[in-house]
C-alpha cells in the first residue's frame, strides 16, 4: 500500500458536467468510478474529501436554455435539481461537497482568480479567429476537423459542424508555460494517465502552444471578466477553478492548504488537455501546487459511437438499476471496462455477469453458507476446530487477494483487477465448499465429524466476511446485507468502520456470531 501523507485531505474530483441536459450512463460510469475510490480510502482510515458538481455557464447552456423558453438560470435549477442531485443520491453516490459554477461561493474567487492573472501581466487583450465547438466550447485546430459529404467542417467529438468565431478576447499566456509543463510531465510521470493520454498530451505539447482566449463577448450567460464586465470569462477557465474553489480558495486557507491540490482528478479523455495543460499552466503562473495525477476514463460505446445526448445513445442509468438493482450497476461497469479504455455495453452482456458472477457466484455462496449454519448450528457461527491444509490456503488466499485488491483500486486505479481479485476468491471459497461436501459431513455424528463440519462453515463464513469489507465500496448495500448476516454489526461494529489492512486477518468473525439467511442479494432476473 503507498505511503499517504496523514495531514493531507486526499481529495478527488469528477468533471463537472455541462447541464445541457440529463446525465447519461457515461456521466455516472466517472461518478461511481470517483466514489469507489474515495469509499476505499475512507476504508484505509484516510480523511477524504470527494468533489463533484455542474458547469452551468457558457453559449451551450444558454442555446438550450433559450430553445426551452426559460432563463439559463431557471434551466440549470431544474436540471440540478430535478436530474442530476437526484441521481447520484439514486446511484449511492457519498460526495463531500457538490459546487455548481453558478453559486456566489465560486463566482466571486473566480473573477479574483483572474484579476490575480491580469495584474501579473499573465492576460492581454488581443482578437481571434477560428472554428469553434459551441459543444465542446472549444476553439478547434483546423487539422483535428472531419469534412462531412457536403464539404462542412465538423467537430471530431460531436460531429456537427463548428462556427467560424472571430472576437476581441482577453489571452492567457499559455504558450510561454510549454517548457515548463514539459519539464514537470517528465519529472511526475505518473501525472497524466493511462500512458497513451500521457503520450498524446506529451506530443500536443511538444508541438507548440498558443495563448489561450479566456474571454468571451458575443453573449453574456458567465462570470464577468472584473476588469472589463463586457467580457465573460471563458467558460474551461471557469469550470476548471471549481476545484480550487470548493475547497476553500481565497475563503478558508485552512481548508485549502489541507485540501488542495486534488490526488486525482477523474477526467474524460475528450477533455483530457484542458485538465493536464491548461489547468496546470494556470496554478503554475499562481504558484500553486500542481495535482497529483489526471486520470482519463475511455468512452462508453453503444454501436461504434461514444455515448452522449448529442450522438443520440444515451442511455439512463435508471433504465439498468430499474432491472439489475443500484449495487449492480455500480459494480458491472468496473467490472467488464477497464479504467481509462473505452469500452462497449450491451445488456445481454450485463445479464450474463450478472447471472454468472453475482447471483450463482457470490450470491449463492452467502445464501448456501448461512442456510448450513442456520441447519446444523441452529444460526450460530461454530468455532473452528479442526484447521487443515484446506483452510490453510483459503486463509493464504485471502491474504494475497487483499494486497492485490488494495494495490490495483487503492494506488493504481485498476478497478477492474481489484474487483476481478476479489471474484477469484469467492471461485476459490465454492471450490472448497465443493471439496469439502459440508453436507456429507453433517451425516457423521461423531465428535471428529462435528468438529470438521465447524471448522469448514466457520472458514467459509470468515471468507465472506473479508469480501463484504473488500467489496462495500463497490457495492455497499449488498455487502451491509451480507455483513448483517454474518452477524458482524453486531460482534464487529459497523461496516464502514472496517479497515482494509485488516480485512485479510484471519479469525476476526467470532464464534457465535448469530447468522441469519436474509433476502438474496442478487434475485434471479425477471425476463
Amino acid at each position: 500500500m503507498t505511503t499517504e501523507h496523514s495531514s493531507k485531505t486526499y481529495y478527488v474530483s469528477t468533471p463537472i458536467y455541462y447541464v445541457n441536459d440529463a446525465p447519461h450512463l457515461g456521466h455516472a460510469y466517472t461518478t461511481v468510478a470517483g466514489d469507489v475510490l474515495t469509499r476505499w480510502h475512507r476504508q484505509r482510515g484516510k480523511d477524504v474529501w470527494y468533489l463533484t458538481g455542474t458547469d452551468e455557464h457558457g453559449q451551450k447552456i444558454l442555446r438550450t436554455a433559450q430553445a426551452n423558453n426559460v432563463s439559463p438560470q431557471e434551466w440549470c435549477d431544474c436540471l440540478v435539481e430535478d436530474a442530476w442531485k437526484p441521481l447520484w443520491e439514486h446511484l449511492n453516490i457519498a460526495n463531500d461537497d457538490f459546487i455548481r459554477t453558478t453559486d456566489t461561493r465560486h463566482t466571486e474567487r473566480v473573477r479574483e482568480f483572474v484579476q490575480d492573472l491580469y495584474d501579473k501581466g499573465e492576460i492581454y487583450k488581443g482578437g481571434y479567429e477560428g472554428p469553434y465547438c459551441v459543444g465542446c466550447e472549444e476553439y478547434k485546430v483546423v487539422g483535428e476537423l472531419l469534412v462531412s459529404d457536403d464539404g462542412e467542417k465538423l467537430c471530431p467529438i460531436h460531429k456537427r459542424p463548428v462556427e467560424l468565431l472571430k472576437e476581441e478576447n482577453y489571452f492567457f499566456s499559455l504558450s510561454k508555460y510549454q517548457t515548463r509543463l514539459l519539464e514537470f510531465y517528465e519529472a511526475h510521470p505518473s501525472f497524466i494517465q493511462p500512458e497513451s493520454a500521457r503520450n498524446e498530451v506529451v506530443n500536443f505539447v511538444r508541438q507548440g502552444l498558443q495563448d489561450l482566449s479566456i474571454s468571451r463577448s458575443t453573449f453574456d450567460w458567465g462570470v464577468k471578466v472584473p476588469w472589463d464586465e463586457q467580457h465573460v470569462i471563458y467558460v474551461w477557465i471557469d469550470a476548471l477553478l471549481n476545484y480550487a474553489t470548493a475547497v476553500g480558495y481565497g475563503a478558508n486557507l485552512e481548508k485549502f492548504e489541507r485540501t488542495f491540490p486534488a490526488d486525482v482528478h477523474l477526467v474524460g479523455k475528450d477533455i483530457l488537455r484542458f485538465h493536464a495543460v491548461i489547468w496546470p499552466a494556470m496554478l503554475m503562473a499562481q504558484a500553486l501546487p500542481l495535482p497529483g495525477r489526471v486520470v482519463a476514463n475511455g468512452w462508453l460505446m453503444v454501436g461504434g459511437e461514444k455515448m452522449s445526448k448529442s450522438n443520440l445513445t444515451g442511455i439512463k442509468p435508471q433504465d439498468l438499476t430499474a432491472h439489475f438493482g443500484v449495487d449492480a450497476y455500480r459494480w458491472y461497469f468496473l467490472r467488464a471496462i477497464s479504467f481509462g479504455q473505452d469500452g462497449s455495453f450491451s445488456w445481454e452482456d450485463f445479464s450474463a455477469r450478472y447471472t454468472s458472477e453475482l447471483a450463482n457466484d457470490y450470491g449463492n455462496l452467502a445464501s448456501r453458507v448461512a442456510a448450513m449454519v442456520g441447519k446444523y448450528f441452529g444460526g450460530t457461527l461454530p468455532e473452528s476446530e479442526a484447521a487443515g491444509d484446506a483452510e490453510e490456503a483459503l486463509r493464504q488466499s485471502l491474504q494475497r487477494t487483499v494486497a492485490e485488491t488494495d494495490r490495483s483500486i487503492g494506488d493504481d486505479l485498476n478497478f477492474q483487477g481489484g474487483i476481478l481479485a476479489v471474484f477469484d476468491y469467492i471461485k476459490q471459497v465454492n471450490g472448497y465448499i465443493t471439496e469439502q461436501e459440508p453436507w456429507k459431513v453433517a451425516k457423521d455424528d461423531s465428535r471428529e465429524g462435528r468438529a470438521r463440519l465447524a471448522t469448514i462453515l466457520y472458514t467459509a463464513a470468515e471468507s465472506l466476511r473479508a469480501v463484504a469489507v473488500l467489496l462495500n465500496p463497490v457495492m455497499p448495500d449488498t455487502s451491509q446485507q451480507l455483513w448483517e448476516s454474518l452477524g458482524a454489526e453486531e460482534t464487529l461494529g459497523s461496516l464502514a468502520s472496517q479497515r482494509v489492512h485488516n480485512a485479510g486477518e484471519w479469525g476476526l468473525l467470532p464464534p457465535g456470531s448469530k447468522v441469519t439467511k436474509g433476502a438474496v442479494l442478487f434475485p434471479r432476473l425477471a425476463a
